[in-house]
């Protein structure tokens, strides 16, 4: 039986790390509701967490920035392919269930942020929010910790970017406006499908995709650099909305787009496939298959260079139809030149410095 508005369909608790795991085994459980009735409903919970620092940094030769914002851990959005749910297991948490409903909150982000950047050896680059967790999962309605972050770049004139799956960026469009007024930002916005009941199953609690599509109409409108991100592409599953999701897009505005292909690493590849048996059973080993075929025969390729390229014929075929509505539609790759120069280092104490 699938599990409403959720994502993960268990709670199973990574065996990669050793730690201990427990199975529930009887003939009761064939009559468990009957019995005992249905269970609690699965609750969302929030705990604070103090970091002593929030800025971090990479050298991934595959991804285009190299220091990263995560207002959270865990997300709400529940997006059963989340490439980020393996970041559980290291607070002894299930990658499944707990990764979006047990929830880690930085209240402290901004003031850190600040203490970093008034550091005598930072230099600005780009500040990329939204690489791991979403910035605008439905918690930052309460604590809007993403907000804090773009009013402090903002005011030290500071680059960010934003990739996002939720039409509450738009509670931020004043700040947006403004900081691509002094091209200091860009934000991307992740479509899977145009099928909202399947949107609802693949990532529950994400805005269904008209809303996104219009929130990328109301950034272009204001100014903001916007693009949008045909983001994963499952095969069997989403690809036949490629095009749609680009026309859609390229009607609206978008000038820039981009497509990553189904990544399955570490705990997210049995998640998936458990989803692909409750809702897809008709054509799970046909999905998986494929995702093997671009993935040199396994789940994933984990490998720098190579792990964000699928290769193989069903890469090709979707890199082709995704080239072809791109060039029909009037869409380029994305260009992100924020400008630096503008960056105004605070004081030690917090307080911008006058000379």
């Amino acid at each position: 039986m699938a599990i409403h508005g959720r994502g993960a369909q268990s709670a199973k608790v990574p065996t990669r790390f050793g730690l201990a795991t427990r199975e529930a085994d009887g003939d009761w459980l064939d009559a468990r509701e009957d019995i005992d009735g249905l269970g609690p409903k699965l609750r969302t919970t929030v705990t604070e967490e103090h970091p002593r620092s929030i800025l971090t940094f990479n050298r991934s030769p595959d991804i285009p920035f190299d220091r990263s914002v995560n207002a959270y851990r865990g997300c709400e959005h529940g997006c059963v392919y989340c490439y980020a749910r393996p970041t559980h297991a290291w607070h002894d948490l299930s990658p499944g269930l707990d990764f979006e409903t047990k929830l880690f909150a930085k209240p402290d982000a901004a003031k850190l942020l600040r203490e970093t950047l008034a550091k005598p050896a930072y230099t600005p680059a780009p500040i990329a929010m939204g690489t791991n967790t979403d910035p605008y999962q439905p918690i930052e309605g309460r604590y809007r910790i993403t907000r804090q972050v773009l009013e402090l770049c903002l005011e030290l004139r500071h680059p960010v970017t934003i990739t996002t799956k939720s039409a509450r960026v738009l509670d931020d469009l004043d700040l947006l406006a403004e900081l691509a007024r002094h091209n200091l930002t860009a934000v991307g916005i992740s479509v899977t499908s145009l099928d909202p009941r399947l949107s609802g199953l693949l990532e529950p609690r994400a805005s269904a995709p008209a809303k996104r599509l219009d929130a990328l109409e109301k950034l272009v409108a204001a100014g903001v650099p916007t693009h949008v991100s045909v983001a994963p592409v499952i095969p069997s599953i989403t690809d036949q909305f490629i095009e749609g999701i680009l026309e859609a897009a390229a009607e609206r505005g978008v000038r820039s787009a981009s497509w990553i292909m189904l990544r399955l690493p570490h705990e997210v590849a049995p998640l998936f496939r458990e989803w692909l048996d409750t809702h897809f059973p008709d054509r799970a080993a046909k999905v998986m298959a494929i995702v093997q075929s671009v993935r040199g025969g396994k789940d994933n390729d984990a490998q720098f260079f190579t792990r964000m390229k699928p290769n193989g014929v069903w890469a090709d075929l979707l890199r082709t139809r995704f080239r072809v509505a791109c060039r029909k539609h009037g869409i380029g790759k994305a260009h992100i030149d924020l400008d630096c120069t503008r960056f105004r280092k605070p004081s030690p104490n917090g307080q911008l410095d006058l000379f």
